[in-house]
């Protein structure tokens, strides 16, 4: 039987309280569609009041914890040794669209590790949580990534480039070595869901360039509660919330990792 922790069973809660305002947001895409209000920021605003749910919720039970969030930034810098990690929409475009692929995602980190996390995707009722030394859940069942031996079977997915990078040009020539070399890809529009599919075998790998730390946080610990392998690579030397990162079932990770330019891996 699974016992969970306090801040498990606070994300959750969370988690919970704030995807009714998220489902009636996503109700009302479809009329926007065809409105003169701009959709953009509707999404905002229907970030903002998730985030505000959402940090609500935390706050009141421990309100000297550390946040770092997409829409507020950081709250309480100077606690590092506690801190919430939140991205109220992992999938904002999706969502904009009414396409029900997006997810709200919590992480916990603890002296710079994240100990436990939940990712949940409202609209499936999906919710994907782990805790370290306690495996991963999808709603509650236990979760185990795919078995897959080789790169050349595997069905691989990932993200980007967004319109705003400079770095284009190489994230397409990635696409297109590792493309060349398994069984498919496919570009889902949420980094929060597809840690979680890989953690729990619907893809054997993942990699995606200049993330946010707020799109994978929880997605880190549920991986690896999963039985799966998490490196990020090309690091910045200043400290920096961005990352690049490369997630499989560990199996195919070293392949994976020798088809992304070798000079580019730690």
């Amino acid at each position: 039987m699974r016992l969970n922790s306090p801040q498990i069973n606070l994300i959750t809660k969370a988690c919970m309280k704030a995807s009714r305002s998220l489902i009636r947001d996503f109700g009302e895409i479809e009329n926007l569609q065809v409105s003169t209000k701009g959709p953009g920021d509707f999404v905002t605003s229907a970030d903002k009041r998730t985030e505000k749910i959402l940090m609500d919720e935390l706050q009141r039970a421990h309100p000297e914890y550390g946040i770092i969030t997409e829409e507020t930034g950081v709250i309480n810098k100077t606690n590092l040794k506690n801190r919430w990690i939140i991205d109220p929409i992992d999938g904002t475009m999706n969502f904009l669209n009414g396409i029900p692929q997006f997810a709200i995602s919590i992480g916990y980190e603890e002296d710079g590790e994240v100990k436990c996390g939940v990712i949940f995707n409202p609209i499936t009722n999906e919710m994907f949580c782990a805790e370290k030394g306690n495996g991963a859940y999808l709603n509650n069942s236990r979760i185990r990534v795919s078995n897959k031996k080789k790169i050349i079977d595997s069905l691989l997915v990932t993200g980007g480039p967004k319109g705003a990078s400079k770095i284009k040009d190489k994230i397409f020539s990635e696409y297109i070595n590792i493309s060349n070399n398994v069984s498919n890809v496919r570009k889902f529009g949420s980094a929060a869901l597809d840690m979680a599919y890989v953690a729990c075998g619907r893809f054997d790998g993942y990699w995606q360039r200049e993330l946010n730390y707020w799109d994978i946080a929880a997605g880190i610990i549920i991986l690896k509660e999963a039985g799966g392998l998490v490196n990020f690579f090309e690091e910045d030397i200043q400290p920096s919330l961005k990352k690049n990162i490369i997630a499989t079932n560990s199996n195919i990770h070293e392949e994976l990792r020798g088809l992304i330019n070798k000079k580019d891996i730690e």
